[in-house]
């Protein structure tokens, strides 16, 4: 068995300090690095895909929408024309810095509302992955798992990557539970090991309900920005090389 590991970093601004970069690289196998959009500014951008360079971490595009005050979790209805320039934009700024480092972007992966918005929103996301498209076709698209994102991105030609999330509550149809509801966001790092070595195991996590949910995926995500983040991740690293699964980046076995 082998599954990605991936958290949502880059995210410092100016002397706004978000998370732990350094400690998250070390047991993450991919980094969604956000590109200026919802946070980062260049120097703390560049300093996190220096630091995913020399660990070998693989980076991603953490694409979103020009929120920095929301932090990229307000819904926003922008025209294509929009979303397409958007989209290539924060790849291309990404791109530049991640050279710089020493490193590429391997991949993309949107940020908050607007990953929540296309695995719903066909039209927003056929924007995306115009954009994706025009700058590099070969960039997989995180999806989250079980979405129509992903079918529509396989049809238009791009690899879409299913994802989970270590540390989100489950709806009973796969979707993630809202931030604005209780327990949305899951805090004590056994039972989020336990869970997701079931999802490896099994391909099932437990909803919200208590009822097993089918998922099938090829990344698991621990938001960065999470209480007691660093802690969860160790936790379900340690978890996992215990019962023998194997922790690489899915790109090491697209």
């Amino acid at each position: 068995m082998q599954i990605d590991l991936n958290s949502d970093l880059g995210e410092h601004y100016g002397q706004w300090r978000m998370g732990d970069d350094e400690t998250m690289l070390s047991v993450v196998t991919s980094a969604n690095v956000a590109c200026g959009f919802h946070a980062g500014d260049p120097r703390a951008l560049l300093e996190t895909l220096t630091s995913a360079a020399a660990r070998g971490v693989t980076v991603g595009a953490h694409v979103a929408y020009p929120d920095l005050v929301g932090f990229g979790r307000r819904p926003m209805h922008l025209s294509d024309e929009e979303l397409v320039a958007d989209t290539i934009y924060q790849i291309g700024a990404l791109q530049a810095l991640a050279a710089a480092a020493g490193t590429q972007v391997s991949y993309v992966k949107p940020h908050g509302a607007l990953y929540n918005t296309i695995t719903r929103d066909s039209r927003q996301a056929a924007a995306v992955i115009t954009g994706i498209l025009q700058i590099n076709p070969e960039l997989p698209l995180v999806c989250l798992a079980g979405s129509q994102l992903i079918d529509q991105a396989e049809a238009s030609g791009l690899i879409a990557i299913p994802e989970a999330f270590a540390d989100r509550a489950y709806e009973s149809d796969g979707s993630l539970v809202a931030r604005s509801q209780p327990g949305a966001v899951l805090h004590d790092p056994a039972e989020v090991a336990t869970r997701i070595l079931r999802l490896v195991r099994e391909g099932v996590v437990e909803d919200r309900f208590g009822n097993d949910v089918p998922i099938t995926a090829s990344s698991i995500c621990v938001h960065g920005d999470s209480s007691g983040a660093v802690e969860m991740a160790l936790a379900l690293r340690e978890h996992l090389v215990a019962a023998d699964v194997t922790l690489s980046s899915f790109i090491d076995h697209a």
